[in-house]
């Protein structure tokens, strides 16, 4: 008899910067930042050219957001106020550039967990918001470095793009392309984040996740069986990030202002208003696919970037509001870490779980994109 492929997740892997930003610091960094401005363009703003800066605060991040810190790559650079960014030496190309380089730490971490050698795994998708480069692909770096004989390719769904990799990853395994499948998900998100802007400055943090997707036939113990996954995205201008090579053909790259839309801007308000509805109604749509009610559904693990959406979000799918343990969040310790987000909340709460539990990994943001990956444990 023929063997059916079934894909499987086996283990996943989390790689976390050593450096952190508590929200006292961020806000001492900003309101520097603002009195520097408004005391170098005092006559500008006194003569209504520009606008006064306003100062942030502690309160206000933790009520918008539920973020209370974050980790980054460089902490220095991004809290002085003259700066306000990362600074990462550039390396040689004969070096491991540094999102490969936490790529493959996140990807060692879910190898070891698996038991599995990397000399068994059959491809790498590196699907992550942010790129270091167009080419060659961060995908077949992570692969090299890694030693594997096989295929890699980067994709990119914004804070989608783990649970998108995860359903390709599931898609090859179905089709027998593959039997086992790194997804690595490095985001160095301090990177396009525009520090100077008092909405978002306190937003996202750096880190790398990694899942092993595998034929149910060669999976360790213990592994999550995928119930069923989906995709959806529609077009939407309330999240973007307009850095790409083509800045040069239109007259420079500009990255000095708080409006610099070639770094990350989003519509919040907007974005709360009309992602909470879709990806409620798309989990929802899904679990009655599935045969599944929220009495079913033992944990969530939904996309960290905003504690207000996810509450409203799990309260539409389990019928009430829910528990700290029915829907962990890491906003705050790690903040909004784009497509790693669900991965890390899942990563981290998930060992109490038992044979027979039925889960969700969800993410949602910008496109808008949303991927939804039902999982059971065995």
């Amino acid at each position: 008899m023929s063997h059916t492929p079934q894909p499987v997740i086996s283990a996943t892997g989390l790689f976390t910067p050593a450096e952190r930003i508590a929200n006292e610091e961020l806000v001492a960094s900003f309101n520097a930042y603002v009195a520097l401005h408004n005391r170098e363009n005092a006559a500008a703003i006194a003569a209504g050219e520009i606008a006064e800066l306003t100062e942030s605060s502690v309160e206000f991040i933790e009520k918008a957001s539920g973020i209370g810190s974050r980790f980054v790559v460089d902490k220095a650079g991004i809290l002085d106020p003259t700066h306000m960014a990362p600074r990462l030496p550039e390396r040689s190309n004969d070096e491991l550039s540094v999102l490969a380089e936490i790529g493959v730490a996140a990807a060692k971490d879910a190898l070891a967990r698996a038991g599995r050698d990397a000399a068994d795994v059959d491809a790498v998708l590196c699907a992550a918001s942010n790129m270091q480069r167009a080419y060659p692909a961060m995908a077949v770096e992570i692969q090299d470095a890694l030693g594997i004989d096989g295929f890699g390719f980067d994709m990119n769904v914004a804070c989608s793009s783990a649970t998108f990799g995860i359903q390709t990853a599931a898609d090859y395994i179905r089709a027998g392309h593959a039997k086992s499948v790194l997804v690595v998900n490095p985001e160095i998100c301090s990177g396009h984040l525009n520090w100077r802007d008092r909405d978002s400055h306190f937003i996202f943090g750096d880190v790398a996740t990694a899942i092993l997707v595998e034929d149910k036939a060669i999976a360790p113990a213990g592994h999550w069986n995928i119930l069923g996954t989906k995709l959806k995205t529609v077009f939407s201008n309330n999240i973007r990030n307009n850095f790409g090579f083509l800045n040069r053909a239109h007259g420079g790259i500009d990255q000095g202002g708080p409006k610099s839309d070639k770094l990350f801007v989003q519509e919040g308000r907007k974005v709360f208003k009309e992602v909470v509805p879709m990806v409620a109604n798309m989990i929802v749509e899904q679990m009655q696919v599935l045969g599944l009610t929220g009495s079913d559904m033992r944990r969530l693990w939904l996309h960290q970037a905003n504690a207000n959406m996810n509450r409203l979000i799990a309260q539409r799918v389990l019928g009430h509001e829910a528990s700290d343990d029915e829907s962990p969040t890491v906003l705050d310790t790690y903040g909004n870490t784009s497509s790693a987000g669900s991965i890390i909340a899942f990563h981290l709460n998930h060992a109490d779980m038992v044979a027979g539990d039925t889960g969700l990994i969800c993410s949602f943001g910008a496109g808008y994109s949303a991927g939804t990956v039902f999982v059971r444990k065995t």
